[in-house]
């Protein structure tokens, strides 16, 4: 049976111009009265119902976080109030059943037995570092296709550049393409005094890439355009860098731990700081963490059958970060650590889920770490130094999974007490 845990709660329907409110005021018998009220979305409607909210001694507010619409609600409530900020599918109500008011009235009724799970919502600190690196994360993804732009202007140029060097936007292959949107008659051999370093050994290869070629006007325009776009972008990924840095350094700390784990450099380090924070006490545990970032399967089951083991979509940001780290962390050949259990699930599970995995190790492993502010030292770096309990449990484990194997075989595993 559920139990009231708030008899004095505010349930909210947020809007972009209006917000609906209702207060749910519970007696000792149980009975619920309701106050509702809406007002706009304006800065002084915000503080009138704010005000109007302390009135009535309400301190616990639950809303749902519509858009980017709950975030100057929660800036003007946050420090006089609890608010409760609930993903929408928690809160939904029943269809046919819908309106603004009845919404913000359902909203207080699941709120006031305590069953809405809060969505974590960082401090006023890590909540900036976040917006920075998420608009870093938007820009470098726009530089990116720029850059795939101006490589399909090349392919529709008949210029194969990105066939023969393996970074057709380094020193060498920028100085060729102005070279070729100059306009100049095709020297090859000043085309191959453009290149540098190793690109010199390429460089018959490169030519005759080129040689044909045929840059139209709009394709030449397209491409002008695409690298400057391309080098304000750079530069505004730049000062946004600089930004993110003066805004971690109160946390140069755990910096500095988790830059110690295998894949994670500072840069990376600072990201993620970004994304979960500095206070691991918010999360319930590592499992929680790893779920929250969508990094371990859904539940999925009815009748007794899994109908799909797939990650979830959560950690939009954080989850990509932590893949480019688990890639990094197996290629690191002065701490092999992630590389032998890459290698052990992969042999399972394919590269996907191998990768996966490791991104979920690295998390557990600087949950552990900002928590109880330890350096990066896992206990069974060496078979044989695995505590007593721990070595055992793992010999059960692959005695069972022996047993499956041989059993899957056609074979007849016999117990040595029966034998």
């Amino acid at each position: 049976m559920l139990r009231i845990v708030h008899y004095n709660c505010v349930g909210m329907d947020v809007h972009k111009k209006f917000i609906a409110v209702c207060i749910a005021s519970t007696d000792f018998k149980g009975v619920t009265t309701y106050r509702k009220k809406r007002f706009a979305t304006f800065n002084s409607d915000l503080i009138a119902c704010r005000d109007w909210l302390l009135r009535h001694n309400c301190s616990e507010v639950c809303m749902e976080s519509t858009g980017k619409y709950w975030i100057p609600i929660f800036n003007v409530l946050e420090g006089h109030l609890h608010v409760v900020v609930a993903n929408p599918k928690y809160v939904r109500a029943i269809k046919g059943q819908k309106t603004d008011d009845k919404d913000a009235m359902w909203i207080a009724d699941l709120f006031k037995f305590d069953i809405v799970p809060s969505s974590y919502i960082p401090d006023r600190d890590i909540r900036k570092l976040r917006e920075l690196f998420r608009y870093r994360y938007k820009l470098v993804n726009e530089r990116s296709s720029e850059k795939m732009r101006l490589q399909n202007a090349l392919t529709v140029s008949n210029i194969a550049l990105g066939s023969v060097l393996s970074d057709t936007f380094g020193k060498s292959a920028s100085s060729i393409i102005d070279y070729l949107l100059s306009g100049q008659d095709f020297d090859p051999e000043y085309c191959k005094k453009l290149l540098l370093k190793r690109a010199k050994d390429k460089a018959d290869d490169v030519v005759a890439s080129i040689i044909g070629y045929e840059i139209s006007n709009d394709q030449a325009l397209k491409m002008k355009l695409c690298r400057e776009h391309t080098d304000y972008l750079s530069s505004v990924i730049g000062r946004l860098d600089d930004a993110i840095v003066e805004l971690s350094n109160p946390y140069d700390e755990l910096i500095q731990l988790a830059s110690d784990v295998p894949g994670i450099t500072e840069t990376s380090a600072r990201y993620i700081i970004a994304e979960i924070g500095p206070d691991m006490s918010v999360f319930k545990s590592a499992k929680h963490l790893c779920s929250w970032a969508g990094l371990t399967p859904q539940n999925n089951e009815s009748a007794g059958k899994k109908k799909s083991c797939r990650i979830s979509r959560a950690g939009a940001y954080l989850k990509p970060l932590l893949v480019q780290c688990a890639l990094a962390a197996i290629k690191d050949k002065q701490n092999p650590y992630f590389r032998t259990k890459y290698d052990r699930i992969k042999k399972r599970r394919g590269h996907k889920r191998a990768i996966i995995a490791v991104a979920r190790m690295l998390l557990t492993c600087l949950y552990h770490m900002f928590l109880k502010k330890e350096a990066f030292q896992p206990s069974d770096i060496h078979y044989e130094e695995l505590p007593e309990q721990l070595l055992k449990k793992r010999k059960e484990q692959y005695i069972q999974q022996a047993i499956k194997l041989l059993e899957k075989e056609g074979m007849t595993v016999v117990p040595p007490s029966v034998a």
